[in-house]
């Protein structure tokens, strides 16, 4: 490496192992690759493999001053081809990661072994991974913490302290998750309005919240955010006015950099074609259903993704794979009996499934055709 390589800034980043949240991480990667960034970006050991499996070993070296660093993400043995047991992966976030990725760092910054790579000048951790905060302050290193999804679902993630401690979680009965009781108003958060239970993220609707590490990670992760350098969020201003203005009060650094998507695409010929090629995805990538979709007409078909660890029913899709009732096709709260939860469930059981909707409309707006593709495998 050239004397003017190894001045570069160095930047770690490490998403939650999880699809969505390495993507906007690897996003994010590439932006302050091309603006001239030495990237370093970790992953566990497991989503790894999964990443080299689905995209080829070559990825790894798509791009010069990128490199990626793995650390062992403490969990049992699990099937490689699908997402890992999240309340477990959240558990060992919280009581693992921070000895693992300290070392990492110390590593990185060791000149004897990484004479040739530029000493590590700023971490980016997501959002719920609050040890990239200790481990920084540890080690002097200026942090920033990003979060993948808008700053609604910061806030709400922040709230849920004052839940616990006004004494709306734990719930003393698992059917609250399904009757009024997720109507009550919540009237104190900033920035947001006529806010009820049920609007805020779900992870608060559990029955132990000393033991539920998903909840406890969530909230532990938004309080420690506080201390960080600086906050970066996926959203832009116009989109949620009021909510950035309430943190920009509890953030030094506030900063909008969504969609993350519009920016790259201003990148442009070979360097472009560089970025691309370094993919995201830890699934094997299903393009048939392209060709149904090449075949309607322009503006005729409504795009839903569900993520990639959710599984719903035929029931809560609207029925038949082919034809549905309504426009709605999945209805809000049913219950799924196989899953014993509906559309507003927790979401926690049946993790490991992707489930891509196209729902096609008539020419009065009556719901025609649905299209799911499973792509687990």
């Amino acid at each position: 490496m050239a004397a003017a390589d190894n001045e570069k800034p160095h930047a770690v980043l490490i998403p939650f192992p999880a699809q969505s949240h390495m993507k906007g991480l690897m996003k994010l990667a590439k932006l302050l690759h091309h603006k001239g960034f030495f990237i370093t970006f970790v992953n566990t050991e497991f989503n790894q493999n999964r990443f080299i499996k689905t995209t080829g070993p070559d990825s790894l070296s798509a791009l010069p001053d990128f490199q990626f660093k793995t650390i062992p993400d403490g969990l049992p043995p699990s099937d490689p081809d699908a997402t890992q047991d999240v309340a477990l992966l959240c558990g060992s976030i919280r009581r693992n990661f921070l000895t693992m990725f300290r070392n990492l760092l110390k590593e990185l910054n060791d000149r004897s072994a990484n004479s040739e790579n530029p000493p590590v000048t700023c971490i980016v951790g997501d959002g719920v991974m609050p040890f990239t905060i200790t481990a920084a302050q540890e080690l002097g290193i200026p942090v920033a913490v990003f979060w993948t999804f808008p700053a609604c679902g910061y806030m709400g993630f922040y709230q849920y302290r004052a839940l616990l401690d006004k004494g709306y979680t734990p719930l003393t009965d698992a059917r609250q998750q399904t009757n009024e009781y997720l109507e009550t108003e919540i009237d104190w958060i900033p920035g947001m309005k006529n806010i009820r239970l049920k609007d805020l993220p779900n992870f608060f609707r559990t029955t132990d919240a000393l033991n539920d590490d998903i909840f406890n990670l969530a909230m532990e992760s938004a309080h420690k955010a506080l201390e960080a350098s600086a906050c970066a969020i996926q959203t832009f201003d116009a989109l949620e006015p009021a909510v950035l203005d309430a943190l920009s009060s509890m953030f030094s650094h506030v900063y909008t950099i969504g969609p993350l998507q519009l920016l790259l695409n201003n990148v442009k010929d070979e360097e472009k074609d560089q970025l691309d090629s370094l993919g995201y995805s830890l699934w094997k990538e299903e393009l048939g259903c392209l060709q149904w979709l090449d075949s309607k007409e322009p503006e005729s078909v409504v795009y839903v993704n569900f993520g990639s660890v959710t599984v719903m029913s035929q029931q809560q899709l609207g029925g038949d794979t082919d034809t549905c009732e309504g426009p709605n096709g999945g209805r809000e709260g049913e219950e799924n009996e196989e899953e014993g939860y509906g559309v507003e469930g927790t979401g926690r059981e049946g993790y490991g499934s992707t489930w891509i909707i196209f729902v096609e409309f008539g020419e009065i707006g009556e719901c025609v055709a649905v299209k799911n593709l499973d792509v687990t495998s």
